[in-house]
């Protein structure tokens, strides 16, 4: 999309840059300078935007009636080819609005000509795009919100459902399945959280910008801003053209999401291998091997992993293009629109795949249980046990702990797995009462601060988000 300036009239489909130039472009330089390949994907924003330029430019006075429904049903017609899948798209004609401002004057004649009265590409793209992207990003917070409605329904099942929690990949606490589960609920609820932030500020209209510098002409923009459903027109013609902020917020906010993916999707790596089988899934969402017939492979997780790191090199991608560009519009930006596309298309894919597998999953809750309590996740609890009871700081409460857990190490054996004898020999208060604590149904059922792993909070965390998000 290069600087064009406003005019009355297109030019003809076979001499875009009409006068200017004398001769045509090499084929290499059409080669580098199209961009049909991948920006039809605008063809509906770029109608839908024509539409409501030609509505205001005939209010306004600018264009008369007969030619603004000329107009108008031909840009119908347009969209209806498109839609069909039967539109010829011209290389030669580098863009989408060319193409369909070249097609729209082979249906209707000098009155195409028209349409681009007091606008630029520059400002044309600057809106189709904006239009495009707040489509994408209404498209994936539909898809976040169905992931958390999966992720919200698992954890009430498993509100009560025994694990272990890690800190750094160790045995840590004993935690609720469910509790687990919730914690990517917020996450994914502060992913919508950023969408809908960007989406506000993307919301304000370029068109009527035109090249960088506005139009002579007296157009209204609050109208065409309205009517394509944009708060309000931007404020300053040079940066509506030039702004590309949105694009990378989006990106942004799809990067954070897509390292919420991979974490989970690492943890049902991690949870489905033979050494934990925390979690199984079914034939829908693996695959086997070509030399293993034992295998059951989580492809699908570790794809979503791997897809991350795309989403993450195409926001580097565009912000690196923009980071030395001048006011207003440069040629580069034409490179905004492929690394927004592939974001959107691997998120649509990557949030479907993992909303599908939290649905998918069968959780081995007899494994998680007994894994709850190895590695001492409880010792925590019998040094809150020395604290309560005993009135022990808790300094000296945790090294209590930590010589109990030394000896079971010793012993190898589990703190459980101590005589009352062994414990009063660390610590002459202990009593009867402080070998309770050790159970880890106990453990959990305790943690009951608000937002803590006990199944009653998780219940209360379940019913807060359904509440708040769904």
């Amino acid at each position: 999309m290069t600087d064009k300036s406003s005019s009355a009239s297109a030019p003809p489909a076979s001499s875009m840059w009409g006068g200017r130039f004398a001769g045509g472009p090499a084929a290499i330089m059409q080669r580098i300078n199209a961009s049909i390949d991948f920006d039809k994907r605008l063809y509906a924003q770029d109608v839908k935007g024509s539409m409501a330029h030609c509505r205001m430019l005939v209010k306004q006075g600018i264009l008369t009636a007969a030619d603004g429904d000329a107009i108008l049903d031909g840009l119908a017609r347009v969209l209806a080819e498109i839609e069909a899948g039967g539109f010829p798209f011209r290389a030669e004609l580098e863009d989408i609005h060319m193409n369909v401002e070249a097609r729209l004057a082979e249906l209707i004649g000098e009155a195409a000509g028209r349409l681009h009265t007091a606008r630029s590409r520059n400002d044309q793209v600057a809106t189709d795009f904006r239009l495009w992207v707040r489509d994408a990003m209404d498209g994936m917070e539909a898809a976040l919100r169905d992931l958390q409605a999966a992720l919200i329904e698992r954890a009430e099942e498993h509100a009560a459902t025994v694990m272990p929690g890690f800190t750094h990949l160790q045995a840590a606490q004993p935690v609720t399945f469910g509790h687990h589960l919730m914690a990517y609920v917020e996450m994914v609820g502060r992913d919508r959280g950023r969408l809908a932030d960007a989406r506000a500020r993307l919301n304000e209209c370029p068109l009527g910008s035109a090249a960088l510098a506005g139009t002579s002409f007296p157009i209204d923009r609050h109208a065409t801003a309205a009517e394509l459903g944009f708060r309000a027109p931007t404020n300053n013609s040079l940066d509506g053209v030039s702004d590309r902020d949105f694009a990378l917020e989006f990106m942004a906010a799809a990067a954070i999401a897509a390292v919420h993916l991979s974490r989970l999707a690492e943890e049902l790596v991690i949870w489905t291998s033979a050494q934990f089988r925390f979690v199984s899934l079914s034939d829908a969402f693996t695959t086997g091997s070509s030399i293993m017939p034992q295998k059951r492979n989580p492809d699908a997780a570790e794809l979503i992993r791997a897809k991350t790191g795309r989403v993450i090199g195409d926001l580097n991608a565009l912000l690196i293009v923009m980071k030395g560009l001048p006011l207003a519009y440069s040629k580069d930006m034409q490179d905004d629109k492929e690394p927004v596309f592939e974001v959107a298309d691997t998120m649509e894919l990557a949030i479907a795949a993992m909303a599908g597998m939290v649905r998918d999953m069968r959780v081995n809750e007899g494994v998680m249980r007994a894994a709850a309590g190895a590695g001492y996740t409880t010792a925590t609890d019998i040094a809150d046990w020395c604290v309560r009871a005993l009135r022990m700081p808790f300094r000296r409460a945790h090294h209590v702990a930590g010589s109990l857990v030394k000896l079971a190490e010793t012993r190898g054996c589990g703190l459980e797995d101590l005589t009352l004898a062994e414990m009063q020999g660390i610590e002459p208060g202990i009593t009867e009462e402080a070998r309770a604590v050790l159970a880890v149904d106990h453990s959990v059922a305790s943690r009951t601060s608000f937002g803590g792993t006990a199944p009653e909070r998780v219940r209360e965390q379940v019913a807060a988000a359904r509440a708040r998000w769904l």
